[in-house]
Protein backbone atom coordinates (compact mmCIF):
# COMPACT_ATOMS: atom_id res chain seq x y z
CA UNK A 1 0.00 0.00 0.00
CA UNK A 2 1.61 3.42 -1.01
CA UNK A 3 2.19 6.18 1.47
CA UNK A 4 0.66 9.51 1.29
CA UNK A 5 2.18 12.30 1.75
CA UNK A 6 0.94 14.11 4.80
CA UNK A 7 3.01 17.76 4.93
CA UNK A 8 3.07 20.03 8.05
CA UNK A 9 1.23 23.30 7.63
CA UNK A 10 2.88 26.36 9.36
CA UNK A 11 0.51 28.97 10.00
CA UNK A 12 1.05 32.59 11.41
CA UNK A 13 1.55 35.03 8.56
CA UNK A 14 -1.33 36.94 7.17
CA UNK A 15 -0.59 37.39 3.54
CA UNK A 16 1.61 34.64 0.87
CA UNK A 17 4.71 33.57 1.56
CA UNK A 18 7.13 34.57 -0.80
CA UNK A 19 10.82 33.17 0.34
CA UNK A 20 12.11 31.06 2.95
CA UNK A 21 15.81 29.33 3.78
CA UNK A 22 17.10 27.09 5.92
CA UNK A 23 20.37 27.54 8.15
CA UNK A 24 23.25 24.95 8.43
CA UNK A 25 22.56 22.45 11.22
CA UNK A 26 23.71 23.39 14.44
CA UNK A 27 23.84 21.99 18.22
CA UNK A 28 20.49 22.93 18.53
CA UNK A 29 19.11 21.79 15.20
CA UNK A 30 18.07 23.26 12.51
CA UNK A 31 16.00 27.04 11.88
CA UNK A 32 13.96 28.21 9.19
CA UNK A 33 13.41 31.85 8.28
CA UNK A 34 10.33 32.60 5.61
CA UNK A 35 9.51 35.74 4.57
CA UNK A 36 6.34 37.45 3.50
CA UNK A 37 3.93 40.29 2.10
CA UNK A 38 2.75 41.04 5.50
CA UNK A 39 5.80 42.41 6.41
CA UNK A 40 6.98 39.89 9.16
CA UNK A 41 9.57 37.69 8.51
CA UNK A 42 9.58 34.53 10.87
CA UNK A 43 11.64 32.50 12.17
CA UNK A 44 11.02 28.07 12.56
CA UNK A 45 12.61 24.84 14.10
CA UNK A 46 13.10 23.81 11.07
CA UNK A 47 12.54 20.07 11.60
CA UNK A 48 9.27 20.79 13.17
CA UNK A 49 7.76 24.19 11.97
CA UNK A 50 7.42 25.30 16.01
CA UNK A 51 7.72 28.94 15.90
CA UNK A 52 10.46 30.96 17.40
CA UNK A 53 9.82 34.43 17.13
CA UNK A 54 8.68 37.13 14.19
CA UNK A 55 11.15 39.89 13.05
CA UNK A 56 9.74 43.37 13.64
CA UNK A 57 10.65 47.16 11.81
CA UNK A 58 10.31 46.46 8.29
CA UNK A 59 6.90 48.91 6.70
CA UNK A 60 6.71 47.02 3.55
CA UNK A 61 6.35 43.49 2.45
CA UNK A 62 9.11 41.49 2.61
CA UNK A 63 10.65 39.72 -0.55
CA UNK A 64 13.57 37.88 0.61
CA UNK A 65 15.39 36.00 4.11
CA UNK A 66 18.35 34.09 4.73
CA UNK A 67 20.13 32.38 7.71
CA UNK A 68 23.40 32.25 8.10
CA UNK A 69 25.21 28.86 8.79
CA UNK A 70 25.39 28.97 12.51
CA UNK A 71 21.90 30.89 12.62
CA UNK A 72 23.01 33.70 14.77
CA UNK A 73 21.94 35.93 12.15
CA UNK A 74 19.28 36.89 9.95
CA UNK A 75 19.09 38.89 6.62
CA UNK A 76 15.75 40.27 5.07
CA UNK A 77 14.82 42.37 2.49
CA UNK A 78 11.72 44.29 2.10
CA UNK A 79 9.70 46.91 -0.53
CA UNK A 80 10.36 49.76 2.06
CA UNK A 81 13.93 50.02 0.35
CA UNK A 82 16.01 48.30 3.83
CA UNK A 83 18.11 45.38 3.96
CA UNK A 84 21.11 43.22 6.46
CA UNK A 85 23.91 43.02 3.49
CA UNK A 86 27.95 42.35 3.33
CA UNK A 87 29.66 42.82 -0.51
CA UNK A 88 33.14 42.94 -1.24
CA UNK A 89 32.88 43.36 -4.88
CA UNK A 90 30.28 45.19 -6.88
CA UNK A 91 31.86 44.37 -10.09
CA UNK A 92 29.69 42.13 -12.70
CA UNK A 93 31.59 38.94 -13.57
CA UNK A 94 29.50 36.69 -16.04
CA UNK A 95 26.05 37.30 -17.52
CA UNK A 96 23.76 34.65 -18.20
CA UNK A 97 20.69 35.55 -20.54
CA UNK A 98 17.23 33.69 -20.42
CA UNK A 99 14.30 34.28 -23.36
CA UNK A 100 11.86 34.81 -19.93
CA UNK A 101 12.01 36.33 -16.45
CA UNK A 102 14.06 34.26 -14.07
CA UNK A 103 12.06 33.28 -10.78
CA UNK A 104 14.22 32.02 -8.78
CA UNK A 105 17.83 30.41 -7.79
CA UNK A 106 19.59 28.37 -6.06
CA UNK A 107 23.54 28.06 -5.00
CA UNK A 108 24.33 24.52 -3.95
CA UNK A 109 27.98 24.57 -2.59
CA UNK A 110 28.69 21.07 -2.54
CA UNK A 111 28.95 20.97 -6.38
CA UNK A 112 29.02 24.13 -7.09
CA UNK A 113 25.94 24.33 -8.99
CA UNK A 114 23.32 27.07 -9.68
CA UNK A 115 19.40 25.71 -9.57
CA UNK A 116 17.37 28.61 -11.64
CA UNK A 117 13.84 28.69 -12.72
CA UNK A 118 12.46 30.53 -15.90
CA UNK A 119 9.04 30.05 -17.28
CA UNK A 120 8.52 25.79 -17.31
CA UNK A 121 11.89 25.19 -17.52
CA UNK A 122 14.26 24.16 -14.08
CA UNK A 123 17.97 24.84 -15.27
CA UNK A 124 21.23 23.70 -13.69
CA UNK A 125 24.86 25.49 -14.04
CA UNK A 126 27.97 25.19 -12.99
CA UNK A 127 28.66 27.94 -11.05
CA UNK A 128 31.98 28.79 -11.23
CA UNK A 129 32.29 28.09 -15.35
CA UNK A 130 28.51 29.17 -15.67
CA UNK A 131 28.46 26.29 -18.16
CA UNK A 132 25.05 24.78 -18.42
CA UNK A 133 24.45 20.96 -17.20
CA UNK A 134 20.83 20.35 -18.09
CA UNK A 135 17.42 21.84 -18.30
CA UNK A 136 14.03 20.03 -16.91
CA UNK A 137 11.17 21.18 -18.64
CA UNK A 138 7.64 21.18 -16.16
CA UNK A 139 3.95 20.99 -17.05
CA UNK A 140 3.53 24.49 -15.78
CA UNK A 141 5.26 27.38 -14.87
CA UNK A 142 7.95 27.01 -12.08
CA UNK A 143 8.32 29.84 -9.49
CA UNK A 144 11.18 27.86 -7.46
CA UNK A 145 12.91 24.95 -7.33
CA UNK A 146 15.91 23.41 -5.23
CA UNK A 147 17.73 20.54 -5.48
CA UNK A 148 18.74 17.81 -2.56
CA UNK A 149 22.13 17.43 -0.90
CA UNK A 150 22.39 14.55 -2.37
CA UNK A 151 21.53 15.22 -5.71
CA UNK A 152 19.45 12.47 -6.97
CA UNK A 153 16.55 14.38 -7.01
CA UNK A 154 14.92 18.13 -7.19
CA UNK A 155 11.45 19.43 -5.99
CA UNK A 156 9.75 22.10 -7.88
CA UNK A 157 6.72 24.12 -7.56
CA UNK A 158 4.90 26.94 -9.23
CA UNK A 159 1.36 28.77 -10.99
CA UNK A 160 -0.34 25.26 -10.71
CA UNK A 161 -0.78 25.03 -7.01
CA UNK A 162 1.30 21.61 -7.31
CA UNK A 163 4.95 20.40 -6.15
CA UNK A 164 6.67 18.33 -8.44
CA UNK A 165 9.67 15.79 -7.86
CA UNK A 166 11.95 15.24 -10.29
CA UNK A 167 15.09 12.39 -10.91
CA UNK A 168 18.20 14.72 -11.39
CA UNK A 169 19.99 11.89 -13.02
CA UNK A 170 17.27 10.72 -15.58
CA UNK A 171 14.92 14.00 -15.60
CA UNK A 172 11.50 11.63 -14.81
CA UNK A 173 8.97 12.75 -13.04
CA UNK A 174 8.37 10.82 -9.84
CA UNK A 175 5.43 12.66 -8.34
CA UNK A 176 3.74 15.51 -8.53
CA UNK A 177 0.72 16.39 -5.51
CA UNK A 178 -1.44 19.54 -4.99
CA UNK A 179 0.02 21.05 -1.39
CA UNK A 180 -1.33 24.61 -1.29
CA UNK A 181 -4.56 26.61 -2.04
CA UNK A 182 -1.98 29.13 -4.15
CA UNK A 183 0.75 29.55 -6.40
CA UNK A 184 3.95 28.20 -4.92
CA UNK A 185 6.42 30.87 -4.44
CA UNK A 186 9.65 29.07 -3.04
CA UNK A 187 10.72 25.52 -2.13
CA UNK A 188 13.48 24.09 -0.25
CA UNK A 189 15.50 21.08 1.17
CA UNK A 190 16.77 20.88 4.66
CA UNK A 191 19.96 21.01 5.21
CA UNK A 192 20.23 17.33 5.96
CA UNK A 193 17.56 16.65 3.24
CA UNK A 194 14.99 15.16 5.22
CA UNK A 195 12.31 17.54 4.56
CA UNK A 196 11.49 20.62 2.28
CA UNK A 197 9.28 23.59 3.00
CA UNK A 198 7.30 25.05 0.16
CA UNK A 199 5.93 28.63 0.80
CA UNK A 200 2.87 29.46 -0.80
CA UNK A 201 0.35 32.81 -2.52
CA UNK A 202 -2.19 31.26 -0.04
CA UNK A 203 0.19 32.80 3.28
CA UNK A 204 1.33 29.24 4.58
CA UNK A 205 4.31 27.49 4.98
CA UNK A 206 4.20 23.86 4.97
CA UNK A 207 7.29 21.19 5.67
CA UNK A 208 7.15 17.80 3.21
CA UNK A 209 8.88 14.75 4.23
CA UNK A 210 11.70 13.36 1.45
CA UNK A 211 11.06 9.48 2.80
CA UNK A 212 7.90 9.26 3.10
CA UNK A 213 6.61 7.20 6.74
CA UNK A 214 9.53 7.58 8.48
CA UNK A 215 9.87 8.96 11.84
CA UNK A 216 11.34 12.41 11.67
CA UNK A 217 10.65 15.68 13.42
CA UNK A 218 6.81 15.71 14.23
CA UNK A 219 6.18 12.76 11.85
CA UNK A 220 5.58 9.65 13.54
CA UNK A 221 5.79 6.04 11.38
CA UNK A 222 3.17 3.92 12.64
CA UNK A 223 3.33 -0.02 11.52
CA UNK A 224 0.50 -1.90 9.56
CA UNK A 225 0.43 -4.15 12.17
CA UNK A 226 0.09 -1.43 15.04
CA UNK A 227 -2.90 -0.28 13.03
CA UNK A 228 -6.58 -1.07 13.99
CA UNK A 229 -9.31 -1.97 11.55
CA UNK A 230 -10.88 1.46 11.92
CA UNK A 231 -7.50 3.05 10.52
CA UNK A 232 -6.34 0.33 8.20
CA UNK A 233 -5.35 2.98 5.54
CA UNK A 234 -3.33 5.26 7.73
CA UNK A 235 -0.08 4.61 7.27
CA UNK A 236 1.30 7.30 9.55
CA UNK A 237 0.37 10.19 11.57
CA UNK A 238 1.22 13.57 12.31
CA UNK A 239 0.86 16.64 14.24
CA UNK A 240 -1.30 18.53 10.35
CA UNK A 241 -1.17 21.93 12.02
CA UNK A 242 1.30 24.16 13.77
CA UNK A 243 0.24 27.70 14.22
CA UNK A 244 1.99 30.66 15.40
Amino acid sequence: MAMRQTPLTCSGHTRPVVDLAFSGITPYGYFLISACKDGKPMLRQGDTGDWIGTFLGHKGAVWGATLNADATKAATAAADFTALWDSRSMEEVKTLMFETSVSSMEYVADGEILVITYGKTVAFYNALSLDLIKTVEAPAPINSASLHPDKDFFVAGGEDFKLYKFDYGTKEELESYKGHFGPVHCVRFSPDGELYASGSEDGTLRLWQTAVGKTYGLWKCVLPEDLGTENSEQLYSTTPEIKA
